[in-house]
């Protein structure tokens, strides 16, 4: 047992070690997955975070040794947000056919994103600093934590509300769909990564991959929209 202690103490001095603790836990989370056949409750982003959380409150670590570690997936969040420009491409056709209606549902659900979470929180009457954490909130986080330092709001609280935003949206989707009867993958694509951005579009891709493309775009036009709209928006909203 000593021997043990010892080596988590040798082996929690190298950053690499909790960059590979976290790229393990998302590979045992999206098996459990799998096991139950990508039932919406089992999320591997949610089982990974609670995999990881366990590990850190065991082992007495705290976060910013975690993140020294860690920093480097957080890093790959900006070139995976700039790749989705990829399905942009490949489905040109099918989103110039549908451009408008498309354009349309983007501004209603990034604005409805906005003011609901704003107004919701000051309904609850949480603090301005909570309040501002929460207005980008349906952004993927590289753009939300870019977009809450531009306000004044803490980026790591952001980060952690835009994870809860994205996990709620993948596990609600399918059922959402089928009491709605929507079975247009296109619309239930973009629906899914504009309102719970990359863990909504993992989800998405999951069900079908013109829903995956779909959700890509919402995801990446919502970021921009998003990143434009919450400063102009947030200051009218906190008058």
């Amino acid at each position: 047992m000593i021997d043990l202690v010892n080596l988590w103490v040798y082996l929690a001095r190298d950053p690499l070690l909790w960059l590979t603790v976290t790229l393990v836990a998302y590979i045992v989370a999206d098996a459990i997955a799998a096991r139950f056949r990508r039932h919406p409750l089992a999320n591997p982003v949610l089982i990974a975070v609670i995999i990881v959380a366990i590990i850190l409150l065991a082992s007495g670590t705290p976060f910013p040794a975690y993140f020294a570690g860690a920093q480097f997936v957080h890093f790959l969040l900006g070139p995976a947000t700039v790749a989705l420009a990829v399905p942009l491409v490949r489905y040109r056709p099918q989103i110039s056919r549908l451009l408008v209606p498309l354009l349309a549902a983007l501004i209603v659900g990034s604005v409805t994103a906005i003011v609901s979470a704003v107004l919701f929180a000051q309904a609850f009457g949480l603090d301005g600093g909570a309040v501002r954490a929460l207005a980008p909130k349906s952004a993927t986080a590289a753009i939300a934590m870019g977009t809450a330092e531009a306000i004044g709001a803490d980026p790591a609280l952001t980060a952690v509300l835009v994870i809860l935003t994205g996990i709620t949206g993948a596990i609600m989707i399918t059922p959402l769909m089928r009491l709605l009867r929507l079975k247009n993958p296109a619309a239930a694509g973009f629906a899914a990564g504009l309102a719970s951005h990359g863990i909504g579009t993992a989800r998405a891709f999951q069900l079908d991959p013109l829903s995956g493309a779909f959700a890509g775009i919402a995801l990446g036009l919502n970021g921009l929209l998003t990143a434009i709209l919450v400063p102009l928006i947030l200051p009218l909203i906190l008058k």
